[in-house]
């Protein structure tokens, strides 16, 4: 009941992994490689972050 109106933080990260990937698709479609390799990079380092809040979801 508390948490009702809590936003889940796992969700905020995961648009955030769709935004960059389809940011980096558009990068490399205009021929932009340095710009894809860092969204590629940044996508990355989120999808690291949904991997350990879920590793620590699940331990609890």
């Amino acid at each position: 009941m508390f948490g009702l109106f809590k936003k889940d933080p796992l969700k905020q990260l995961e648009r955030d992994y769709s935004r960059l990937l389809e940011e980096a698709m558009a990068l490399q479609r205009k021929g932009d490689i340095k710009g894809y390799a860092s969204k590629s990079a940044a996508a990355e380092a989120v999808m690291d972050q949904i991997i350990a809040r879920r590793d620590g979801n699940q331990k609890d």
